[in-house]
């Protein structure tokens, strides 16, 4: 067991935005080998540690499995049902609209245009002999 593998709690808030067991299993296909909250604690342990798929420790799932999972749950919009789930949970449990009004943006965050680099920022120097002229 790792710090980040999900609690009882956790996995029984999410486990209903995951498919059904018989989703991704073909009708004369082998049964899935690895249960769907043993592939969300993979993932989330390369989420937190930054870890590449294929460093995965061995007791977790092959990563070409946990990648495959996670690949397909993005391409078929789990990610985004669940993350929007979670963000109107946690919104009406603090008492506001479960869906946000207004958002903002940090000007400082926005990636502007590389060229020119910092010279374009900084103001042009004269040398001593030019201003004494």
């Amino acid at each position: 067991m790792y710090p980040s593998d999900l609690t009882d709690d956790q996995w029984k808030v999410i486990q209903p935005f995951f498919p059904d067991p018989g989703y991704d299993q073909p009708k004369n296909g082998r049964p899935r080998e690895w249960a769907y909250r043993h592939i969300l604690d993979a993932i989330i342990y390369v989420d937190k540690t930054g870890c590449q798929w294929r460093q995965l420790p061995s007791d977790f799932p092959p990563w070409g499995t946990v990648y495959t999972y996670f690949r397909n749950w993005r391409l078929d919009g789990t990610w985004k049902k669940l993350h929007d789930a979670l963000r109107d949970k946690v919104r009406l449990s603090v008492v506001k609209l479960a869906q946000p009004t207004a958002a903002s943006i940090d000007s400082q965050s926005v990636k502007t245009s590389v060229k020119g680099g910092a010279g374009v920022m900084t103001e042009a120097r004269r040398s001593m002999v030019e201003s004494a002229i």
